[in-house]
């Protein structure tokens, strides 16, 4: 099978993978010997105490739809279900698939579907409506599952969630997903409900913020934050006019993800692991039209600007100096990084910009591999390859979490790991 474009502003960003996937980070080994290069003994982690009143994240789920896509097969199963026989078109595609180093994806469309709603494949028919068919039960299904094992982690009953944020950029409809999703859950029927719709790449940071501030605001609430993508409004065969179209299907995935939020943690109850300490959003003014989103019958339509890898790069540094500025932070290695991965080439020229080791954002590197650019949700990935990072001895107590999307908008978050 194959995969689709969906909107972001990152999946431009591609270049040939580097070396960093493949080589251990000399930063990490050097930290595990002595100066004479033999072992270190090993350190026993103690957990640092979450503040009073500030927002942490208590426990984290995922899911993704049955349909897995091993990157080697795509070409094949996308050029045979789009009835594409372009060999220029395959050979790019091909290329394309080797760049992004993606190595598995998941994704909702399926021969089914396509048995079903053959039109899909067809250039220039109206199918919004079939589109919405598909996607609006998907997204609430993974969300669904996602928050069953997020919820399940956490060890407290559903009925003691107060508030839900749902962040999609997959569904349309009234009334949304936070709904559908709240009563699947069978959560209390005065649930505070907040839902973000088609903001890309950088929607599960701008949920975090927005989960942060209702928690803070409301002492003893616990949010539930769920993500859940699907990339069927944007799959269509390929066209030469529309080259953005193949860097979706060789990058972009399906699924879902939740987390818990809340201040002051129930001791021996909840497990929080991180806090979300100072969260940012900014937008560079005049580039709102650098990424031009629209959804027309076709479904989602979009055009990028030449000049959107450039602007990124030169604002990222400023904007990662004015979170650590909260807390008197001055060296970006001595941060852990939590990047949304919206494809190696952002990854590698933030590593360049900022200086970073090489095995800074290993996490994002990783959750690329293993799921794609799976927009909003991938953040929530690469955390939780994190908290498996941050469990050594020498994890790092401050860090970052970055995504970029239309606007051109950054949100960042301080976090610090407890």
């Amino acid at each position: 099978m194959y995969n689709s474009p969906f909107i972001s502003l990152l999946f431009i960003f591609l270049q040939p993978p580097s070396k960093y996937f493949n080589i251990s980070c000399l930063c990490r080994t050097m930290s595990l010997l002595n100066g004479n290069g033999t072992a270190a003994p090993k350190q026993t982690s103690t957990k640092r105490v979450p503040t009073p009143g500030k927002a942490t994240i208590l426990a984290t789920g995922k899911s993704f739809p049955s349909q897995i896509i091993p990157q080697e097969f795509l070409v094949e199963g996308f050029c045979r279900d789009t009835k594409c026989e372009d060999l220029a078109i395959k050979e790019k595609l091909e290329r394309l698939c080797k760049t992004t180093t993606v190595k598995t994806r998941y994704t909702v469309m399926c021969k089914e579907i396509l048995d079903q709603y053959p039109e899909l494949a067809t250039e220039g028919v109206p199918t919004i409506r079939q589109r919405l068919e598909i996607a609006n039960p998907a997204v609430v299904e993974m969300a669904k599952e996602a928050s069953l094992a997020c919820i399940k982690e956490w060890g407290r009953p559903a009925g003691d969630i107060t508030h839900i944020v749902y962040v999609s950029s997959s569904e349309i409809r009234l009334p949304g997903g936070d709904l559908y999703l709240s009563s699947e859950l069978g959560l209390r029927s005065d649930v505070g409900r907040v839902m973000l719709y088609f903001l890309g790449c950088y929607g599960g940071v701008t949920g975090l913020r927005v989960a942060k501030d209702i928690a803070e605001n409301n002492p003893g609430s616990r949010v539930l934050l769920t993500t859940s993508e699907t990339t069927i409004l944007g799959f269509r065969p390929p066209n030469k006019d529309r080259p953005y179209d193949l860097v979706g299907a060789a990058l972009f995935g399906d699924g879902a993800a939740a987390v818990i939020i809340g201040t002051d943690p129930i001791e021996r109850v909840e497990s929080p692991f991180m806090e979300l300490n100072y969260a940012v959003q900014q937008f560079l003014p005049g580039t709102q039209h650098v990424i031009d989103g629209r959804l027309s019958e076709e479904g989602i339509n979009f055009k990028l600007g030449r000049d959107l890898p450039q602007k990124i790069e030169d604002n990222i540094e400023l904007f990662c100096k004015k979170l650590m500025a909260k807390e008197g932070l001055k060296n970006f290695n001595d941060l852990f990084w939590a990047v949304h991965p919206g494809g190696p080439a952002i990854l590698n020229r933030l590593e360049s910009n900022l200086g970073l080791k090489s095995c800074k954002l290993e996490c994002s590197r990783k959750a690329l591999m293993d799921f794609g650019n799976v927009s909003s949700n991938t953040i929530f990935y690469v955390i939780e390859y994190m908290r498996e990072e941050l469990k050594r001895a020498d994890g790092e107590e401050w860090g970052l979490a970055l995504a970029f999307g239309p606007g051109i908008t950054f949100e960042g978050i301080l976090m610090r790991s407890l």
